[in-house]
């Protein structure tokens, strides 16, 4: 099965909000400043262009689950999980991801990916684009996956027909 994501408000916002004010920071010394140095410009430029890349490129763009493999589909190399290292997948509840801090990951830019920590769920790898509507895989050796189908009871149904 495949299954469809989307951005939450926050999100669409961080990303509208991020895209204009690098826009902004890589066009503006070339359109605006005659006299400022090139070079400098140059070099900001393409420092900036490879931070807004990068979390492009990486983004979740949706997930195929099967009997064999759960694939999240990014544009650089999709993330593969082997249906055997799955344990459970379970609905969260809208505020169980409350309090959570990103330890090394994108916190709204194309969505919330990386890895996350809270209290009541530990360290977790987070596939999302939403805070809301989020699920819970558990996988062998208590690593814990985040997704955010746009249905998720029928993400979670459809994992627990496919045991």
């Amino acid at each position: 099965m495949h299954y469809k994501i989307s951005l939450d408000k926050t999100a669409r916002i961080i990303t509208i909000a991020v895209t204009i004010l690098f826009g902004v920071l890589i066009l503006g010394p070339f359109l605006f400043l005659e006299e400022y140095g090139t070079g400098v410009s140059l070099l900001t430029s393409l420092f900036l262009a490879a931070v807004y890349f990068t979390p492009f490129a990486f983004r979740p763009v949706s997930y195929t689950l099967d009997r064999e493999k759960l694939i999240i589909h990014r544009i650089f190399p999709d993330v593969k999980i082997d249906r055997k290292q799955m344990i459970s997948a379970e609905v969260l509840e809208k505020d169980a991801l409350y309090w959570s801090i990103r330890t090394f990951g994108v916190g709204g830019l194309f969505g919330y990916f990386g890895k996350f920590a809270n209290a009541k769920l530990g360290n977790m790898t987070w596939y999302a684009t939403r805070r809301d509507k989020t699920v819970l895989i558990k996988t062998a050796g208590n690593k814990k996956i985040i997704l955010t189908p746009d249905d998720p009871n029928q993400f979670v149904a459809d994992f627990n027909a496919s045991l």
